[in-house]
């Protein structure tokens, strides 16, 4: 339900975003593995990764954190508060990007994180909890998959050895490449005691900017399921062999994919599906498609939605491969549940958008996040900013200066107020 708070919050806040700081910051650290059409190419573990880091640790240093590496390359900063054996309020988010992707999608929850610091450090405001900003590794899982590598080692959903195992398209391990830019730190990656954590975020949806508002309060976060399917036929020419001779990998794979759509028109109301990513061989304009290999990702934040689209999809390939005379295999890949983060967070964030005096609501979120994981571990809420026309993971990506301010005050305050506590 929409919310609005006035403006009289605003004298309780003593300390303050230094809006130019953060967007000289910002504007700094966008050069980074820049592209020509205004996004950035960071993804994780490349050369551009490592200057970004580089970066943000010469930074954090700077704003007086005691800087962390990890076995995973995860990257904390840390505050120290009043008490110091008190468990850390952790909030931050991730630099690594989609190839050619957005500018904001991540960055703006460390960097905002790095500005929450130095904005106490301004007041000259100590917490009575510490406070730790945390960059995880390879959240996006673009080059080594699956996403949210970083934290899912540090919250035990992966095993280190599993995590150093995994290959890029050119064959080389995320191991060799953490150790090859230097990141490959010393303390173990597991979780320690945490308070609870908190990611500010750009929506990468079009709901608030649909309904002009700038702050969102995260409620939870979708389930979904990854699927991988191939269907082998038989390749022939082109011209000379009849349509009914064919078996045509192709064909099958675009039944499934209409298949896609019909099944997220009758599941559920919030379920979504796509079919991102196909390879087909052997190419060709003359010749008839032998093999397909593609991905099927359904999600709801109904878990019994998406395990019925699954079994409905797993019915479509094998009618599809049966049409065509096809062999077939079928994998799930990869299944999280649907995730509701903590209520106490959740209502911390509301408290603090109504101290700040903005607009807000409460959302779900369609896409996967690094707290995700931290929410099996500790208390966790994130903090939605719009991003103009829905976009994300390209270069288009954008988000109004201002709601990205907004959000991070939100941020300040949620931080504070569990600092306390």
């Amino acid at each position: 339900m929409l919310k609005f708070a006035p403006l009289v919050g605003f004298a309780m806040v003593t300390a303050s975003i230094d809006e130019r700081r953060f967007r000289r910051r910002f504007d700094e650290f966008s050069e980074i593995g820049a592209t020509e059409n205004g996004g950035v190419n960071r993804p994780s573990l490349s050369d551009e990764n490592k200057e970004a880091r580089d970066t943000l640790i010469e930074w954090f240093r700077d704003a007086g954190l005691t800087v962390r590496i990890d076995e995973m390359g995860n990257i904390f900063g840390r505050r120290s508060g009043m008490d110091s054996d008190a468990d850390p309020v952790v909030f931050g988010s991730h630099i690594d990007s989609q190839y050619n992707g957005g500018r904001y999608d991540g960055v703006i929850g460390v960097l905002g994180g790095l500005e929450v610091v130095e904005a106490l450090n301004d007041a000259d405001e100590t917490t009575e909890r510490p406070l730790e900003v945390v960059a995880w590794s390879n959240e996006e899982g673009v080059r080594f998959q699956p996403d949210m590598l970083g934290s899912g080692v540090f919250c035990d959903i992966f095993d280190l050895d599993y995590a150093y195992e995994r290959e890029d398209k050119d064959g080389d391990t995320f191991g060799e490449e953490l150790e090859r830019i230097g990141y490959k730190g010393d303390e173990p990656c597991e979780a320690h005691d945490i308070h609870c954590y908190f990611e500010m975020h750009v929506e990468q949806g079009p709901f608030l900017e649909r309904e002009d508002l700038p702050v969102a309060a995260v409620e939870g976060v979708f389930g979904f399921s990854w699927m991988n399917v191939t269907f082998e036929g038989q390749a022939n020419h082109a011209g000379p062999t009849p349509m009914n001779m064919r078996h045509d990998a192709f064909v099958a794979t675009a039944d499934v994919t209409d298949s896609v759509r019909r099944i997220t028109a009758t599941e559920g109301t919030d379920l979504v599906g796509t079919v991102g990513s196909v390879d087909v061989w052997p190419n060709a304009i003359n010749v008839i498609p032998e093999r397909v290999e593609f991905t099927v990702d359904f999600r709801s934040y109904d878990d019994e939605v998406v395990d019925a689209a699954v079994e409905r999809i797993r019915n479509e390939i094998a009618h599809a491969a049966e049409r065509e005379g096809l062999e077939y295999e079928f994998e799930e890949i990869m299944r999280i549940d649907a995730d509701p983060f903590d209520q106490s967070c959740i209502d911390t964030v509301v408290d603090a958008a109504e101290t700040v005096g903005c607009e807000y609501t409460r959302l779900v979120s369609g896409a996967g996040h690094d707290a995700n994981y931290l929410n099996k571990i500790a208390p966790t809420s994130m903090i939605f900013v719009p991003s103009v026309d829905g976009i994300s993971h390209r270069e288009s990506e954008y988000t109004e200066w201002e709601d990205v301010v907004t959000g991070t005050e939100v941020l300040l305050e949620a931080v504070r107020s569990k600092a306390t506590v």
